[in-house]
């Protein structure tokens, strides 16, 4: 998954935020498996970035529920 920006993120509608989450999360999930197992080598990088960009989607949820 690619790294987004808060001004893709502003194009997306509600539903599409959610599944997105719901996907970085998973992948996030598997990383940390394999980080755990000791068998993540080039995608250490990945995390930060990866919670970072999950915090960013539930910011726009937030401030679209503000909003209403």
């Amino acid at each position: 998954m690619t790294r987004l920006s808060m001004k893709s993120i502003k194009q997306l509608n509600e539903k599409d935020i959610q599944s997105k989450i719901q996907e970085s999360r998973s992948e996030l999930a598997k990383l940390r498996v394999d980080a755990s197992k000791g068998t993540l080598r080039k995608e250490s990088g990945k995390l930060k970035p990866i919670r970072h960009d999950i915090a960013r989607m539930l910011t726009r949820i937030n401030e679209m529920k503000n909003k209403k």
